[in-house]
């Protein structure tokens, strides 16, 4: 199963960043693209641009979540939706920041699930593309954000056995430091947020992490890419940085 087999897609948190360069490839490759995020201006754009059908929604409400997903037949899931509210120390954090990021990076991401899988799995058809983190792979200063992208990682890997033996493939995306909007929402205090971006690195872009999406859609149907792990050349666990070469 290559792109060309399939006909349907849905991509969360599709108004910025990478869900909106998953949305463009997409729709570049003729593929019907359901672009699902809150903000109405930022789809419409994306609407005007790409030709993609939009949903304004807030993927926490799961009824509605669920009346529109089970109209739409999705042939693909990019489950992109996700935020770092609570980013710092846990013992700092809101306790609504936590509700946030609970419930949008994993219970919301469970639910989008629920309601596309019965659909891929009955017609024997589907690609689930999980956007996760290298957070959620390995020790980094953010608790909250990290178990929430290690519960991304483990549903990911456990919806493979469940999917096995049928023609329904898993893929997880693991990005380290992407140029998005992320920490503009994540980060509330300027001084702490110009802090954390201000990493002096050549970060990833949204388009490197949507080629890693293309790619896996894009493979033969008997080739499941179960993980990609990609990171910025200058990046490597912990935070530390390593200074670019010269020349």
């Amino acid at each position: 199963m290559a792109l060309d087999d399939y006909t349907c897609v849905l991509v969360t948190g599709a108004s910025s960043g990478i869900g909106a360069a998953v949305v463009r490839s997409l729709c570049a490759r003729g593929l019907t693209v359901h672009a699902m995020a809150r903000r109405q201006q930022r789809l419409d754009a994306l609407a005007e641009e790409t030709g993609c059908v939009t949903h304004v929604l807030d993927v926490r409400d799961t009824a509605q979540l669920f009346q529109v997903i089970s109209g739409l037949d999705a042939d693909i899931v990019v489950n992109n939706a996700g935020l770092g509210r609570g980013f710092g120390n846990l013992h700092e954090a809101t306790l609504e920041d936590i509700d946030t990021t609970i419930d949008t990076n994993v219970r919301a991401a469970i639910h989008v699930l629920r309601a596309s899988l019965p659909g891929m799995l009955s017609r024997n058809c589907g690609h689930v593309v999980n956007m996760s983190s290298v957070a959620g792979l390995h020790p980094l200063t953010s608790p909250i954000y990290g178990a929430s992208k290690a519960a991304v990682h483990r549903l990911s890997q456990n919806l493979r056995l469940e999917c096995a033996g049928s023609r329904v493939r898993i893929t997880e995306i693991c990005p380290g430091r992407v140029s998005t909007e992320f920490f503009d929402v994540a980060v509330d205090d300027p001084d702490k947020r110009a802090a954390i971006k201000n990493t002096g690195i050549n970060e990833l872009t949204a388009e490197d992490i949507c080629d890693a999406v293309v790619y896996a859609l894009d493979t033969p149907w008997r080739v499941n890419v179960s993980l990609i792990e990609l990171q910025p050349t200058e990046q490597v666990f912990g935070g530390a940085n390593l200074a670019p070469a010269d020349g």
